[in-house]
């Protein structure tokens, strides 16, 4: 039996479909089954809940093989760290409590990063926690994922612009979820994997966020200007909107830690996803950029 957390969400739902056309037993953790389509519903036993939570964790867990981890983002948690170990913790005990065997989590490149890096920081703890839970683990170590543009589709159509807090000359490393999913699937359906790992992987481009932006004027047909944010400015936008300052300082974190160099060095030995920029800008971004802001707001 393999379990999945965040069934619903881009990636978990994918790993649910790969495993499910693998002919695995999947059991799947969820808020509420009724957010589940109708197909996977019917083919998967439903434990209803949070995997923050022990009780809901005992359940979904007994008889276990193997556990796909990947912490919900929660921009209202008093901080980032507080959040992915809260997670982390009942996690962890609950893997050694039932012996599951093996566990693949979802988490960023840059383990050997000496500096504070917000997010990525607490992502990092999340693992040294599920590492010592006694299971074998593989870390999935991700860059900047290219979804994360999706929220920019209408800035995109409307204004031929996006906006990152980085350099426009400086390249960025980007992974496309479903290649994050497909990988996972491939773990989970093979356990012969011992010990713990991190596993980075990234996209095959090189390309900078001015590199970027020509690729996506090509693909949407449409000219696309890259905009550099500074960190200043991209704090004061969070704080306008009523983020918490441990929020700000958490995602602040983050970027300065991207901008700084903190998947350099994963990036020179990770293993290469399917996914370039230019297939995924012609696949996702496109038709995101060409719903309407109604249909792309009930996408996300």
């Amino acid at each position: 039996m393999i379990v999945v957390t965040t069934p619903t969400g881009r990636i978990g739902n994918r790993v649910v479909t790969g495993l499910l056309q693998r002919g695995a037993p999947v059991r799947v953790i969820v808020r509420e089954a009724s957010h589940l389509g109708e197909r996977v519903r019917d083919r998967v036993e439903i434990v209803e809940g949070s995997h923050a939570d022990e009780a809901v964790l005992d359940e979904a867990l007994a008889g276990a093989d193997a556990l796909f981890w990947l912490v919900p983002p929660n921009p209202a948690a008093p901080s980032a760290e507080e959040h992915y170990l809260a997670f982390a913790r009942a996690g962890a005990a609950a893997v050694e409590r039932h012996g599951v065997g093996h566990v693949v989590g979802v988490t960023s490149a840059g383990h050997d990063w000496q500096g504070r890096a917000g997010l990525l920081s607490a992502a990092f703890a999340m693992d040294a926690m599920l590492s010592a839970s006694g299971a074998a683990y593989r870390a999935l170590s991700l860059p900047f994922y290219m979804e994360n543009l999706v929220g920019q589709a209408e800035a995109i159509r409307e204004r031929g612009v996006f906006s990152l807090a980085c350099d426009a000359d400086r390249p960025l490393a980007t992974i496309a979820t479903r290649d994050i999913a497909d990988r996972a699937v491939d773990l989970l359906t093979d356990l012969s994997w011992t010990g713990q790992q991190n596993l980075p992987l990234f996209g095959p481009d090189r390309l900078t966020p001015a590199q970027m932006a020509e690729v996506m004027s090509e693909e949407l047909g449409r000219p696309v200007a890259f905009q550099s944010i500074a960190l200043t400015d991209f704090a004061a936008m969070l704080r306008s909107r009523g983020a918490s300052e441990q929020s700000i300082v958490d995602t602040v974190e983050m970027f300065d830690a991207q901008q700084s160099g903190i998947y350099d060095a994963d990036w020179t030995v990770a293993e290469t996803a399917p996914t370039d920029f230019r297939t995924w800008c012609r696949e996702v971004l496109r038709p995101a950029t060409e719903r309407s802001p109604q249909a792309a707001g009930l996408a996300r």
